[in-house]
């Protein structure tokens, strides 16, 4: 099995917010990005019920950029990239995790 399967993520969604661009002091760019995915199912009532998932994703360098050109709150998108945790301790020292997925490659879907 190839490596590039091994940690792929493919989601297609909506953005939540505008993209969130950041420059580190070396030049570094990073974009933050939220992405809702639906999925409808029917309830044992017969109702059609909406289930939506939140999407932290990341993006570096020139694909930052052009997610941050191109892409602004409610845009459909298609990504690509894989799945990164990371945890961190906060303020009172309680350790935080956070799944994101790092972008490698996108697509805005026209409407």
């Amino acid at each position: 099995m190839s490596n590039t399967l091994k940690n792929s993520v493919q989601l297609i969604g909506n953005l939540g917010k505008d993209v969130i661009m950041s420059t580190f002091e070396n030049g570094t760019k990073k974009a933050s990005i939220v992405l809702a995915t639906n999925d409808f199912y029917t309830n044992n009532k017969g109702e059609k019920i909406k289930q939506t998932e939140w999407h932290n994703l990341v993006a570096w360098g020139k694909t930052a950029e052009l997610m941050s050109e191109s892409l602004t709150k409610g845009n459909e998108v298609a990504i690509q990239g894989k799945l990164s945790s990371r945890s961190y301790d906060d303020k009172e020292g309680v350790t935080k995790y956070i799944t994101e997925i790092i972008v490698n490659d996108f697509y805005r879907i026209a409407k």
